[in-house]
């Protein structure tokens, strides 16, 4: 597993003073507003800066990197992700909450723990959050990741148990 996990992507500037404004996944901003530091992979290499200020201007995070204080400085950094080590995002995630890397690749059981599939995905509507399921039919099926159809995560010994009702995975 990665010692580094993706929290964003410096996707353009924002004033002439080398903010970056940065795209980054639904409900992180508090997450992001916490970060001290950061790394900015930049040809293939973890380069740490500290973190000055974190704003939000829309749906964006406006990041102040010390040590950049223009455009000309920030541009080469353009379309580079920002990681924080593992640890980091870890610490930060409350109860019931995982690194999506995590769920990847977890098999999938049903309340009869039999073996129904693999969670080779997941993803977000902008309301809830979805496990994608590939199962033993090899179809591709979307589980709202709520506690009444997901009751457990167990990371440890790679397991998802779904309370799978009639026509959610097939």
């Amino acid at each position: 597993m990665d010692k580094y996990v993706s929290v964003g992507k410096i996707l353009n500037f924002h004033g002439i003073q080398g903010e970056a404004k940065v795209g980054f996944s639904k409900n992180q901003a508090d997450f992001l507003k916490s970060l001290k530091s950061a790394f900015i992979k930049f040809e293939n290499e973890y380069k740490l800066f500290k973190i000055s200020s974190v704003r939000f201007n829309k749906n964006f995070a406006l990041i102040k990197f010390q040590g950049i204080n223009s455009i000309n400085e920030l541009i080469p950094y353009k379309n580079c992700l920002i990681f924080v080590e593992r640890q980091t995002a870890r610490e930060k995630l409350e109860e019931n909450e995982f690194l999506i890397d995590e769920l990847t690749g977890l098999d999938v059981f049903d309340q009869n723990n039999e073996n129904i599939g693999i969670a080779v995905g997941v993803s977000n509507n902008g309301i809830n959050d979805f496990i994608s399921v590939k199962s033993k039919s090899k179809n591709i099926c979307l589980v709202p990741f709520v506690k009444a159809l997901v009751p457990e995560v167990d990371i440890k010994n790679k397991k998802i148990i779904v309370n799978n009702i009639k026509g959610l995975i097939e």
